[in-house]
Formats: structure tokens, sequence, C-alpha cells
């Protein structure tokens, strides 16, 4: 029997980039300068002290949203007046830093006043539609506040190469992530009746099916099987892995009754973390900044109660 091969992949989730590519930035350390005097015993319990304080992250959770708030003071000077809008020297720079991006020529005057009246506008805009309360309730106000919030606080994550026993404790716990899933590829035709599926099967075993059905009958290749069920159904990936390879046979899915031949099976292979250890490594370094960003975090969640409704 003839049959169109076309290819079917199960589908996959992206994760947050952008927060991904924070959290993967290289760890960094800061220099550390040995004071010229000594330091007496009694003052060794204050400095223990200090240095506890300064490597607490909610510590630099909150210097963070202060220089956030300071860097906004740039964008939007404090005035007593709302109705005044100031266009710092700051800003204008920007402006002008932002013109060109291959720096081959600066804006003229006429280019710069253009750029602060648009600016002007969005700020009259902005300040009218808050004055309103357009911004509450809106989920795309809401979520973008919340994502460069995100993004301070991994930028602010320091995590350390991993040694040799913390990759090897990971990875026996996260080996599963790395293994190569055992495979199947097979042919199917579409969703049916039963009824209708069993003629199918008599007509394939005949080598007399229409065209129509050659043409809609698929070659499902390489389908991992731990995604078969949620495909496909579990009585679906069990009926399969029961069939001899070679012979059309019935089986029904979520969605009907197909007929079915499996063609190979592909078994899974064991990862080892010698041939997997950079990868190992960089995705370890990622859900430990991770790990590291929701502990700053948490301690917040203590300020806060949260209700659901009936």
């Amino acid at each position: 029997m003839k049959c169109k091969e076309t290819m079917s992949a199960s589908a996959t989730s992206t994760a947050a980039q952008t927060l991904d590519t924070a959290a993967e930035r290289p760890a960094q350390r800061d220099g550390h300068h040995e004071a010229g005097a000594k330091i007496t015993a009694a003052s060794e319990p204050n400095f223990t002290a200090r240095r506890r304080l300064l490597s607490e992250p909610l510590l630099h959770f909150f210097v963070l949203g202060g220089l956030m708030f300071a860097a906004d003071a740039i964008r939007h000077p404090p005035s007593n007046d709302e109705k005044v809008i100031i266009v710092s020297k700051a800003l204008r720079q920007s402006f002008i830093d932002h013109f060109d991006e291959d720096k081959q020529r600066t804006p003229s005057s006429a280019d710069l006043q253009k750029m602060v009246d648009a600016w002007v506008a969005s700020e009259i805009l902005y300040r009218e539609g808050k004055a309103l309360g357009l911004d509450r309730g809106d989920e795309m106000i809401r979520d973008r506040i919340a994502f460069k919030l995100q993004l301070l606080i991994f930028d602010q994550v320091r995590v350390p190469e991993p040694s040799e026993a913390q990759l090897r404790a990971w990875f026996a716990d996260n080996h599963a992530r790395f293994d190569a899933p055992e495979r199947v590829s097979f042919f199917m035709t579409p969703a049916t009746d039963e009824s209708a599926a069993r003629q199918q099967l008599e007509d394939i075993r005949g080598q007399h099916e229409s065209e129509e059905l050659r043409d809609q009958t698929r070659i499902i290749l390489g389908r991992p099987v731990s995604s078969l069920a949620g495909g496909y159904g579990e009585s679906f990936r069990d009926g399969l892995l029961k069939m001899p390879q070679g012979e059309w046979s019935l089986l029904r899915s979520n969605d009907g009754w197909h007929v079915v031949r499996l063609d190979a099976r592909e078994p899974g292979t064991p990862a080892k973390l010698e041939d997997v250890r950079d990868e190992a490594a960089k995705i370890w370094h990622t859900d430990e900044t991770r790990r590291q960003a929701w502990d700053a975090v948490t301690p917040l969640k203590a300020n806060y109660t949260v209700r659901y409704e009936p």
C-alpha cells in the first residue's frame, strides 16, 4: 500500500526566553580589598553581622527597587504640579544617543524637537489615562511592570559554577530531561466510526483500498512513546506497543477508530553526564538562578493576604 508521508511532531512549549537569558548570564564576582589595619576581636561580631546583612537577597531586592525608582525619576522627574512636564537633559541626550544606531549622524535641532514633542504627547496621554484609572485592570500594564521587576531581581542573582558533587546530584534527579526517549513510527488512517474502520481494514488487507484513503493515511515518524497517551489516549498507546510490526490492525484513539500499522520501535537511551556535561551545567545554572530569585521574592508574600472568591 502506498501512503503519503507527513511528519507529525508533538507540540512543545517555549519557556520565557528573556527570563532564561537573564537567568543564564555568567556568574560575576565582586572584588574585595583587604583592609590595611587588623580587625580587632571586639569588632569581629559587627563585621560578621554586616557581611550577613549584605548577603541577604531581600536587601538586594529593596536596593534594586530604589535604583529603579531613581532611574525612573530621570524620565519622570518629581514635580509638585502634575501639569508640569519636565524634559530633562538626560532625556534629550537619550534621544540623541539612539537617533542613529550606526552613529553616522546626529539629529538636527528639528529632529530633536520632533522626538521631544512626541515624548511630551505620550507623557500627556499617559498622565491623563492614569488620572482616569485606565491603568487599573489592564493585564498588559500589570504584566509589563511585573516583568521589569523580575528582570531586576534576576539580574542581581550571582550563581557560581557548580561543584562536581552538586552537578552530579542534580543530574541524578534530572537525568530524564536528557535521556533519549523510546520512539515509535507508525501508519494511521483518519479517525472514523468502528464500522467504517473495519471496512477500511478489510480493504487494506485485500490491497484494494481507495485512492482517497491512501492519500489520507499518515505516517508518524519517531514519536516519543511518552507523548502517545496525551495525544491519542492510554488505550491507543498500550495497543500500539503490543502490536507486531508490519501488521495492520484496529485501534481506538480519543478521536475515534483508526487502521494502524506499527513500522518501527526505537528503545530509549539513558543519558550520561559525561556526554551532556556542558548542557547540564547550563541548565543547572538556570534552575539555580530561578530558585535564588524566587527565594528573594518569597518573603514579600508575608505582606499580603490572598483570598479566593467562592
